[in-house]
């Protein structure tokens, strides 16, 4: 029986080992606690560590980030269980009661653990001792020329394990599972992928056969390129002699007697990444049989991997397409769900993004004076990034609106706040519309967007306000923007879009146009809502199935013919 100890095993002291000597043990960033943890997160006293007979309890000593067993928060007491996870802020501690026996491990390991160490060793020109080399092709198969039976059998239950496998970290875990099982003077062994653009081979598995074996492992660049690049499989009967490999620090700090490596090929021959497995047993080496097994066993296992890969890439790809989803609806919340009710007035409005989420936006708001602002606008770009800044306009743009009667004042105030939040590569095109019920005047400022189109009660169509119109939201902070006076007389309505209806382009790359829609909107359609359609119905026509290539938003407000 020993004594209880918490091992950092993530963070700067990693590998730290301190026994539980103590009743109390206080963890904390003050130099007279019993455990000094050396980060800025830390509190002075943070947590404490208390023996209670045969058992050890944990206690957060109401520090500012929390003490953590497992992921999950400390509240009042914890009693700790042996091989608990203890986190204080950046710091990972493993918990041993100093009783239970501990069993091989087999550890999946993040890109950046402390674990496993990819070293760039450099190679030498001399001569190599290797024991035995055999490519890696799409046409090689094992020999089974010594213990067939054995060899054969050992594969079929490899490959009837794999096979019940589907998530990447327990295919990885059953292929180093199995290597020890068949194996039985592997001391380690691990698996490295390539990842990124780089292809660069990243460990990600690790197993030891004996705990005391758990240090730090730094893995040799130097057999894991040989291996990868080549496509070859390679046995050395002593690696920390062997004169290919002399130069490698990282094996000769760790005396390996003798080392197998083999490449994990995909359905289409390409490597996916290494497996290697070594031994300090210089009496019970590795043989060219072994190797060959090896490569018996790296056949299924690259499919197997493969075949995680794509199945996590396509759980993702799903999660995505959820959130995405979930994204769409709350942005569908931001948008109006009826027009106004104004009598003498009818509205048509429509919204369609070319994704998920996008960066066009409306809203109409309603003004303690009664009057409407009818507000149209575009983010640069398109997205998830548009629609988040779009989700900022919009209670920004109802808040100054509300907050200042003269329109070019409350446009200021919305561009003051593009202008100074952290959208930098942003801008944003909008145009708005106050609109007087009562006598039908508008006020009309538009910021860099395309004109509204003035439909007159005799069917003349013109653009309005462009000698007035500014630069968009977010380029200059002090700019100063000028409102146009505008009547919406009997029997006229005034129409604002996005450059998703006049860009919308055909399969032959035909722009829709700012002129088809001006012809269209002169075309006698009598109510504003079949003009909203008609105009639809035009540029749906136009496009023939083509896919939307940018967010497409329109705004129709008429006022009835008959409104004296």
């Amino acid at each position: 029986m020993s004594t209880p100890s918490l091992t950092i095993t993530q963070g700067p002291q990693a590998g730290v080992h301190y026994d539980l000597t103590r009743p109390r043990n206080v963890l904390g960033r003050h130099p007279d606690c019993e455990i000094v943890l050396d980060a800025g997160a830390v509190s002075r006293q943070h947590a404490q560590v208390l023996m209670e007979g045969s058992r050890v309890f944990v206690e957060d000593l109401q520090s500012r980030n929390g003490t953590f067993v497992n992921d999950q928060a400390v509240l009042g007491r914890r009693e700790l269980i042996n091989g608990d996870s203890l986190r204080i802020c950046d710091l990972v501690m493993r918990f041993d009661d100093g009783v239970s026996p501990r069993e091989e491990t087999s550890i999946g390991l993040p890109a950046d653990s402390w674990r496993a160490i990819m070293i760039d060793d450099e190679p030498t020109s001399t001569s190599s001792r290797i024991m035995s080399k055999l490519d890696i092709s799409e046409n090689s198969r094992m020999r089974l020329e010594a213990n067939p039976l054995t060899k054969l059998k050992a594969l079929l239950e490899i490959t009837a394990n794999l096979g019940k496998s589907i998530a990447l970290e327990d295919v990885l875990s059953k292929v180093l599972d199995s290597l020890f099982t068949i194996f039985l003077q592997a001391d380690r062994g691990f698996v490295a992928l390539r990842q990124g653009a780089e292809g660069e081979l990243v460990p990600k598995a690790i197993k030891f056969r004996r705990p005391e074996n758990e240090d730090p492992i730094r893995i040799s660049r130097t057999i894991v390129d040989e291996v990868i690049h080549k496509r070859e499989a390679i046995l050395s009967a002593d690696a920390s002699q062997d004169n290919r490999f002399q130069m490698s620090q990282s094996i000769a700090d760790f005396s390996i007697r003798s080392v197998m490596c083999a490449p994990l090929m995909d359905s289409d021959g390409q490597p996916l990444g290494v497996i290697q497995i070594d031994t300090m047993n210089q009496r019970d080496r590795f043989s060219v049989d072994d190797l060959e097994l090896l490569v018996g066993v790296a056949g299924p296992a690259g499919l197997a991997i493969q075949n995680a890969q794509l199945h996590e890439n396509v759980l993702q790809q799903q999660a995505l397409q959820r959130d995405l989803q979930m994204a769409h609806q709350v942005q569908q919340g931001f948008l109006p769900e009826t027009p106004p009710d104004l009598p003498g007035y009818h509205f048509f409005d429509f919204y369609h993004s070319a994704y998920e989420v996008g960066g066009d936006y409306y809203d109409y708001v309603h003004l303690q004076d009664g009057r409407v602002a009818i507000v149209v606008g575009d983010v640069s770009g398109k997205g998830v990034a548009a629609a988040l800044l779009t989700a900022k306009l919009s209670s920004e743009v109802r808040f100054c609106l509300a907050s200042d009667d003269d329109l070019a004042k409350a446009v200021g105030s919305v561009n003051r706040m593009l202008c100074s939040s952290l959208w930098d590569d942003r801008f944003v095109t909008m145009v708005f519309l106050v609109l007087d019920p009562p006598s039908g005047n508008l006020e009309l400022v538009n910021a860099g967007h395309l004109p509204p189109l003035l439909r007159h009660g005799d069917g003349r169509v013109e653009p309005a306000g462009e000698e007035g119109a500014g630069l968009p939201l977010g380029v200059d902070v002090d700019y100063a923007y000028e409102t146009v006076e505008l009547q919406l007389a009997s029997g006229a309505c005034v129409a604002l879009y996005t450059d998703g209806f006049s860009e919308a382009m055909n399969a032959a790359g035909e722009l829709y146009g700012l002129q088809r829609l001006q012809a269209r909107l002169a075309d006698p359609v009598p109510t504003v809502t079949a003009l909203g359609k008609y105009i639809l119905d035009d540029v749906t026509q136009h496009v023939d199935g083509h896919p939307q290539s940018d967010d497409m938003c329109l705004v129709c407000v008429g006022r009835a013919a008959d409104d004296p």
